[in-house]
C-alpha cells in the first residue's frame, strides 16, 4: 500500500499590515472588530489551508494576549506573525 504525501498550502504573498487587517476584517461576520477562533479558521479555509480547525485554534491561543479567546485590533500584528509562519504571508512595510 503506498502512502501517499500531500503538500500544506500557503498563501505565499506579501500585504501591507493595513491590507492584513482588511483581510481578516472581510471573515468578521458579526461585525464585532474582533477575530473569533471560527472566523479566523474561515479565513484559514479561504485560502485553502489544510487542518485549518486545529491551525485557527493554534492561532487564537498565539495571539490572544489577554485571554479573551478572540483577536482585537491591537493583537492584530500577533496574529499577523502567526500567518506568516502559518500561511505564508509576509507583512510588509
Amino acid at each position: 500500500m503506498a502512502i501517499k504525501q500531500f503538500r500544506l498550502h500557503r498563501m505565499a504573498t506579501d500585504m501591507t499590515l493595513d491590507e492584513f487587517k482588511n483581510w481578516l476584517k472581510k471573515f468578521d461576520d458579526n461585525n464585532d472588530g474582533r477575530i473569533s477562533e471560527e472566523e479566523l479558521r474561515n479565513a484559514t479555509r479561504s485560502v485553502g489551508c489544510w487542518f485549518s480547525t486545529w491551525r485557527s485554534s493554534r492561532g487564537i491561543r498565539k495571539a490572544d494576549f489577554d485571554g479573551n479567546k478572540f483577536v482585537d485590533d491591537d493583537e492584530l500584528e500577533n496574529l499577523a506573525a502567526f500567518a506568516h509562519r502559518v500561511l505564508g504571508i509576509r507583512i510588509v512595510p
